[in-house]
């Protein structure tokens, strides 16, 4: 048996449950549900762009995946399978058990099966796609935003941006509580699937917060060809953040941080009391943070106070964010 062989049935090769044929053959085998259409999303992680050298191969397994799950929850769909592509510069069976554990680690959680791949040496490089299901006519959308509608997020937002900046070691003074929480937001993220399938009745576009609240929501907007206000001081976050909301490196950091894998969807007013039913049921904050209007523009106020964010969110082409 080759090394590139024997390191696929060594770390992914496992049970599957929805699946006709998986890990092994030439190509998987699955079958969709009757009623329901395919929903499908791809996603790579870099070292040294989406994660450093050093980080926890536990987390980057997590991670990597978790971010293709998030796509799902955008969508309202149920995430059932997964192929893994994986450029490795040697093979390190170490790194690979600890990989392979957190990877299959979130895969359990939301009952996805990895049904295939490739590996191949490289510089560090994770690719993975993902496919799901939705009811046929129900998947959530980024076009569909409408004058009046409410902008609602879910969680805490600003926790993974702050999570980088203690990586980073750009803020030694950090309470304990806060650093357990941000670097839980930044290394393990927790896509939001329950909403996603709870909102498809509700609401009227949706999109996953990968890139910062402003930028994403910026692309529902443009699909939606609507404008939209952002009030800052109803985001939910942590204690200290909001403690400094005057202050621009916390608005860019709520506004335009990225990475908190929270949902932010729009919905009419009529659904605020089935929303809070949603938020209790799921036991997630769920937050009106705006308003959908007929302008062709995306503003953040402070107290009615307009706000000026330079950098809307993170640019996979820039060194800006």
């Amino acid at each position: 048996m080759t090394a590139e062989f024997n390191l696929i049935k060594q770390h992914f090769t496992h049970a599957t449950k929805h699946t006709d044929l998986g890990v092994g053959d030439d190509a998987a085998l699955v079958h969709v549900s009757a009623g329901h259409q395919l929903v499908v999303s791809t996603d790579m992680s870099l070292v040294d762009v989406h994660f450093f050298q050093d980080a926890e191969p536990y987390n980057i397994g997590w991670k990597s995946l978790a971010v293709n799950v998030s796509d799902m929850a955008a969508m309202g769909a149920n995430p059932k399978w997964i192929t893994l592509s994986i450029a490795l510069p040697t093979i390190n069976n170490t790194w690979l058990l600890e990989f392979s554990r957190g990877l299959m680690a979130c895969a359990s959680a939301f009952n996805i099966d990895l049904i295939g791949g490739d590996t191949t040496r490289g510089p560090l490089n994770i690719s993975i796609q993902i496919m799901g299901e939705v009811p046929i006519g129900k998947a959530l959308r980024r076009d569909g935003a409408k004058d009046g509608d409410d902008i609602w997020v879910s969680g805490h937002l600003g926790n993974a941006a702050l999570g980088l900046q203690l990586l980073q070691k750009k803020l030694p003074n950090v309470n304990e509580e806060t650093r357990s929480v941000c670097l839980k937001a930044i290394n393990t993220p927790q896509p939001r699937i329950a909403l996603g399938l709870a909102l498809s009745n509700i609401a009227t576009s949706c999109i996953d917060i990968s890139d910062g609240l402003m930028a994403d929501l910026g692309h529902v907007l443009k699909a939606s060809n609507v404008g939209g206000t952002i009030q800052l001081e109803s985001i939910p976050c942590l204690p200290d953040i909001r403690a400094q909301l005057e202050e621009p490196d916390t608005q860019r950091l709520l506004l335009a941080g990225g990475e908190d894998y929270e949902l932010c969807f729009t919905a009419p007013s009529q659904q605020r009391e089935n929303i809070m039913d949603v938020a209790m049921e799921l036991r997630l904050q769920l937050m009106r943070v705006g308003r959908i209007n007929q302008t062709d523009s995306l503003t953040a106020t402070l107290h009615n106070k307009v706000l000026n964010i330079k950098h809307l969110g993170y640019d996979h082409f820039s060194s800006q964010t």
